[in-house]
C-alpha cells in the first residue's frame, strides 16, 4: 500500500497514530494501512510516517503482522504499550488521530500514556485519501465485483416456489464463499412481493409465490474490499406494470451511469436519474441516493446524491442504484460497481441487467 499520499492531505502533522480497538471501535484505516490480509488485532496501534509504517500488536497477531513486510513490535503485556509508545514518539509533538474510530476511553488512556502530545483530528484527510483507489485496491474490487456477478447467476437456477426470503439469502452467501469471497460485505437483503418496496428490508420468513418480485441487494468481500449488487427479476411472468417499472429504472440507470467520468459532479449524476424517474407516473418513488463510494466499507463515502457536492475523480469506485419503491406492490432496484475512468468509466459489476422471468 502506497501510503505516503495521506500526509498530502494531513498537512498538518508528520506522525499519525492509529488506534484499532476492540469489538465496536474497529478502524479500518489500520487494514487499509497494512493491507493485512487475516487477522483481527483488536487493541493494536499503527505509527505511520511519511517514510515508514510500524505494527504495535500482541503476540496473537504477530505472525499474520510480519506477513505485510512492515515493521512489527510484539507487545506480551498491556503495560509496554506506553513505554513503546514514549519510546517512538519522544521527538514527536503533534499526533494525528482519527477521531472517528477512537472511544473516548482510549483517548483518555491514549491522554495518559504520552501526556506531552498535542492530538490533532485528521480523520477527514484520510478519508480523502481513500476515496482515490491504488491499483491494488481496484483489483480486489474487481474480484469482489466478480464473485458477487458469479454468485448471482449461480442462484438464479436455484430459486423456486415456496422458499422463504431467508432460504435464498443463504444460498446465496453459501455461492459467495463457493466463489472465493471471505464473507458477505453486508447482510443480504432479499424480498419478494411488496416487501421489495422496502428499501433496507430485512430477509424473513416470507415464501415465494408466482409473480412476486425478488429483489436481491448483496456483495461480496474479498480480502476485505467490498462489491455491492442490487438485481431484482420476477418469479413467474411479469405483469405489464412489473415491466414497466423495471424498464423506467433501467432506463435511469444506464442513463446517468453513461454520465459517469472524472470531474462530473455526482449530484448532477443523480440528478439525470431522477429526472427520468420523476418524468413518469412514479415521481417522487425514487427515496434515496443514486449511489455510495465503495471501498473496505460498503458505504466508503457519499458520492451520487441530490445533497452532497462532490466532483468524482479517477479511480473513486462508486455505486449506481436507481430504484422505484411503490408501497402495497413492490420495488425495482438495479445495482453496479463502477470505477471512475479520465473519460468514462468501468463497470465491474457483470450480471445480466435484463429483466429476467423465472417460469
Amino acid at each position: 500500500m502506497e501510503y505516503k499520499h495521506i500526509f498530502d492531505y494531513a498537512r498538518e502533522v508528520d506522525t499519525i497514530l492509529i488506534v484499532n480497538g476492540g469489538e465496536n471501535a474497529i478502524d479500518k484505516n489500520f487494514f487499509y494501512l497494512t493491507q493485512v490480509k487475516s487477522g483481527v488485532f483488536e487493541g493494536s496501534m499503527l505509527i505511520v510516517k511519511p517514510t515508514e509504517i510500524k505494527i504495535l500488536t500482541s503476540i496473537l497477531e504477530e505472525q499474520a503482522a510480519k506477513e505485510t513486510g512492515l515493521e512489527v513490535l510484539a507487545i506480551h503485556k498491556k503495560k509496554e504499550i506506553e513505554k513503546i509508545l514514549q519510546s517512538e514518539l519522544k521527538n514527536v509533538d503533534v499526533v494525528g488521530l482519527n477521531y472517528e474510530a477512537i472511544t473516548l476511553s482510549d483517548y483518555t488512556e491514549l491522554s495518559k500514556m504520552i501526556p506531552d502530545k498535542r492530538f490533532v483530528d485528521v480523520s477527514v484527510s484520510i478519508q480523502e485519501a481513500r476515496r482515490i483507489k491504488t491499483p491494488g485496491e481496484l483489483s480486489k474490487l474487481r474480484e469482489a465485483a466478480k464473485i458477487a456477478s458469479e454468485s448471482f447467476e449461480a442462484v438464479i437456477g436455484r430459486i423456486k416456489e415456496g422458499m422463504k426470503e431467508t432460504e435464498l439469502a443463504s444460498e446465496l452467501v453459501y455461492q459467495m464463499l463457493r466463489h472465493g469471497a471471505s464473507e458477505p460485505s453486508f447482510s443480504s437483503i432479499i424480498a419478494f412481493g411488496s416487501n421489495s418496496s422496502l428499501p433496507h428490508y430485512s430477509p424473513g420468513d416470507r415464501k415465494l409465490k408466482k409473480n412476486d418480485y425478488v429483489l436481491m441487494d448483496f456483495g461480496a468481500l474479498y480480502e476485505r474490499y467490498c462489491s455491492d449488487v442490487t438485481r431484482t427479476l420476477v418469479f413467474g411472468k411479469a405483469s405489464e406494470e412489473q415491466k414497466e417499472i423495471y424498464s423506467v429504472v433501467k432506463e435511469a440507470q444506464e442513463n446517468s451511469m453513461n454520465a459517469i467520468r472524472a470531474n462530473i459532479n455526482g449530484k448532477d449524476v443523480d440528478k439525470i436519474a431522477r429526472d427520468i424517474i420523476d418524468s413518469t407516473k412514479y415521481k417522487d418513488t425514487f427515496i434515496h441516493s443514486l449511489g455510495h463510494g465503495l471501498g473496505m466499507n460498503v458505504h466508503d463515502h457519499p458520492a451520487l446524491s441530490p445533497g452532497f457536492d462532490l466532483p468524482l475523480k479517477e479511480n473513486m469506485v462508486v455505486t449506481v442504484e436507481p430504484g422505484i419503491y411503490v408501497p402495497g406492490f413492490g420495488g425495482v432496484r438495479i445495482e453496479d460497481d463502477v470505477i471512475v475512468k479520465k473519460d468514462g468509466f468501468e463497470k465491474i459489476t457483470t450480471a445480466t441487467r435484463d429483466l429476467i422471468e423465472i417460469s
